[in-house]
């Protein structure tokens, strides 16, 4: 059952242009959010408002709340740029029933960089009086300090392979065309995890990602499910994928053999064809290219394809995501009958794993991704954490190469977290 707290009387929130900070992840505190992609983004901490929420309507709920939040805040814009003005942070489970559910959470403080703006949001319920600087609002914010030892389990090989056979038979069988199974590794540290020294690292090695941290959900993922600005809204979806070499000469044969292999170009269409179907029920139009292109990250490349559309009507980011969550990159192809499979052959709880993560502002605009490339910190002890990885299962798929697949994607926690 979802825990729906009051909503919080009026907030006043006042945006104001600041120079921009050398790094926005030396701002932040322990425990604070981020979400910053290439040098741009926003860091935020303290809390003024939260819903926690769960089951098959957390995000419909979440929507609400936030439009009665916004309906009576007091909002003072120097800015006017994406992420100013009063925003929130969110992330949610992936399936309906995990008891991971979902939060939404509007800070205290938001530092942002876009661009050549830079700015400083501060947010109350009880007024702001004098606003403060950025020296004044990042006061007591102390660096962190050195990471912890981490240990991974070793991860169960055997198990993976059955999971992917038994798959590929359910797909052989005609009960559905694609399966993304998951696998998690649990990780142990000697302290508890600062997630800070985690988003530098993987901020530096994964420039071109959205390096995230929301309640306890630490990544960098390179899919985008819905971004929505000003009436347009984007979406970049990921499936198929190869691992690189690290030999300039031969990852260029690589991806020229991936944008032809069969079994990827499979895998990747009924991924955009579930975006595209959500899309076209809110837009006047769609643009999706005619064929997808590869996206190089250290780790992996992936076919991708950015779909584009024009909302025919005021949809906010939410309600976008509860309709495109979840697709067929991170469950399957036809979509309920893909869940159950997963759920009969996972074993576990994804948690946050796979579902929406981001940020939404006043107007409904926002920008949300799939929490990939992550690991879950435990809320209940901090020293320890799952780091998670799926790969898409169509007809044409061996275990052997899944799991290849699947350690390439939990290289970048890995390597973040020294272990």
């Amino acid at each position: 059952m979802s825990v729906q707290p009051a909503t919080p009387g009026p907030l006043t929130v006042r945006t104001v242009e600041i120079e921009a900070p050398d790094d926005l992840f030396a701002l932040l505190p322990e425990g604070g959010m981020s979400w910053v992609r290439r040098g741009e983004g926003m860091v935020a901490w303290g809390e003024v408002a939260r819903l926690d929420t769960a089951g098959t309507h957390r995000i419909d709920e979440a929507d609400a709340w936030w439009r009665r939040i916004c309906r009576h805040a007091l909002v003072r814009d120097d800015v006017h740029v994406p992420g100013t003005g009063l925003v929130a942070f969110g992330s949610f489970s992936f399936a309906d029933s995990s008891a991971s559910g979902g939060a939404l959470i509007v800070p205290r403080y938001v530092v942002g960089v876009r661009g050549n703006d830079a700015w400083l949001t501060v947010m109350s319920e009880d007024g702001l009086g004098e606003m403060p600087d950025l020296a004044q609002a990042s006061a007591g914010n102390t660096p962190a300090g050195p990471m912890p030892s981490v240990s991974l389990a070793p991860g169960d090989k055997e198990s993976w392979g059955t999971a992917v056979t038994q798959a590929v038979a359910r797909i052989g069988a005609g009960e559905l065309d694609k399966v993304v199974l998951a696998r998690a590794v649990e990780a142990t540290a000697d302290a508890p995890i600062d997630v800070r020294p985690v988003l530098t690292t993987l901020a530096e090695a994964y420039e071109t990602c959205w390096t995230f941290h929301v309640d306890g959900l630490v990544g960098a993922t390179p899919e985008l499910l819905a971004r929505v600005d000003h009436g347009l809204v984007t979406s970049r979806v990921l499936a198929g994928t190869i691992r690189p070499t690290g030999d300039e000469t031969a990852d260029l044969a690589h991806a020229a053999a991936l944008a032809r292999s069969s079994k990827d170009l499979e895998e990747h269409e009924y991924a955009v064809q579930s975006v595209t179907q959500v899309l076209a029920a809110h837009c006047g139009s769609v643009n999706v290219p005619e064929a997808p292109s590869v996206l190089h990250l250290p780790n992996v490349m992936h076919l991708a394809t950015d779909v584009t559309g024009v909302l025919s009507h005021n949809a906010s980011a939410l309600e976008l995501i509860r309709e495109l969550h979840p697709s067929a990159a991170v469950c399957g192809t036809p979509t309920l009958t893909a869940a159950g499979v997963i759920d009969q052959l996972e074993g576990l709880d994804r948690g946050r794993y796979a579902g929406p993560v981001g940020w939404i502002n006043a107007a409904g605009d926002g920008e949300w991704c799939i929490g990939l490339r992550s690991a879950e910190v435990s809320p209940a002890d901090p020293t320890r954490l799952r780091l998670f990885a799926g790969c898409g299962i169509v007809a044409a798929s061996e275990p052997e190469s899944e799991w290849a697949e699947s350690e390439a994607k939990l290289e970048p926690m890995r390597k973040a977290l020294g272990a």
